[in-house]
């Protein structure tokens, strides 16, 4: 499936929400190993976005679901999805870090709207400096967070912020300008991984993120976009699902210096 949400670690992750091609409701725990079916969400949605430290702990929010763009809420428990408070804008393709207690949403929509989660409902915060939707990636905490690619507004940018806690700055850009791509670790060790631009619709090209520059690492194996990811740091990731011009259940794990594939 394409355009779902992800979070967690490379030995737990989620996978949930999607389209294959009708929008779904599927989740699934990534052990390490293999794949596992678990309970579903309770609507039925793409281009979310979601975090979560691992694969007991999640909260999944906004996103497309019949008959139009949703900003419904929802907060996992290791076993099942419970509705919570709503944003308060819609956005889907949005972008999103931290945890299910703690987190951010920015951007989609191509708004600069940033929402942030205290555990119990969304308020709102700072904007961004790039107007942005396309499924920017995201890393880090409530306090201390990254932003990276999207659309800016119609065409794949490489914008790049920071987050202090209260507002956004904006530092060096992606080498490669990108939308519809996956992320994860923290302000100062981040991943950018896939994606899609003008010259190349399904990118296989991986940047790390030392706390003040990128640099390109080895690629993925299997160019593609509107995928997810988890992981905890630059040198330990997962990436899955996506489209590489047909939906895609590949895997694969980086481990700091190169990718595998499961």
């Amino acid at each position: 499936r394409q355009s779902l949400a992800g979070n967690g670690t490379q030995t737990s992750a989620l996978a949930y929400g999607g389209g294959a091609p009708d929008r779904s409701a599927n989740t699934e725990l990534y052990n390490g190993t293999t794949w596992g079916e678990l309970n579903n969400l309770n609507t039925a949605r793409d281009n979310l976005a979601g975090v979560g430290a691992d694969g007991t702990s999640a909260l999944a929010f906004g996103g497309d679901a019949a008959p139009a763009s949703t900003t419904d809420t929802e907060s996992w428990n290791g076993t099942s999805w419970t509705e919570v408070n709503n944003l308060n804008d819609t956005s889907p393709n949005a972008g999103s870090l931290g945890i299910a207690t703690a987190a951010l949403n920015f951007g989609g929509g191509g708004t600069v709207n940033t929402e942030q989660w205290n555990g119990s409902s969304w308020t709102e915060v700072n904007n961004l400096n790039t107007a942005r939707d396309g499924n920017p990636g995201g890393a880090g905490t409530t306090t201390a967070g990254l932003a990276f690619g999207g659309k800016d507004p119609s065409n794949p940018t490489g914008a790049t912020e920071s987050w202090n806690g209260s507002s956004w700055s904006e530092v060096n850009d992606l080498n490669t300008a990108r939308r519809q791509l996956a992320g994860d670790g923290t302000q100062t060790s981040a991943l950018a991984f896939g994606g899609e631009n003008p010259s190349v619709a399904r990118s296989n090209a991986v940047e790390l993120w030392n706390g003040s520059n990128w640099s390109n690492q080895n690629t993925l194996s299997t160019g593609r976009n509107v995928l997810a990811g988890a992981g905890t740091s630059n040198t330990s990731a997962i990436a899955f699902g996506g489209t590489t011009g047909t939906y895609s259940n590949s895997t694969e794990e980086w481990n700091g210096d190169g990718v595998v594939t499961e």
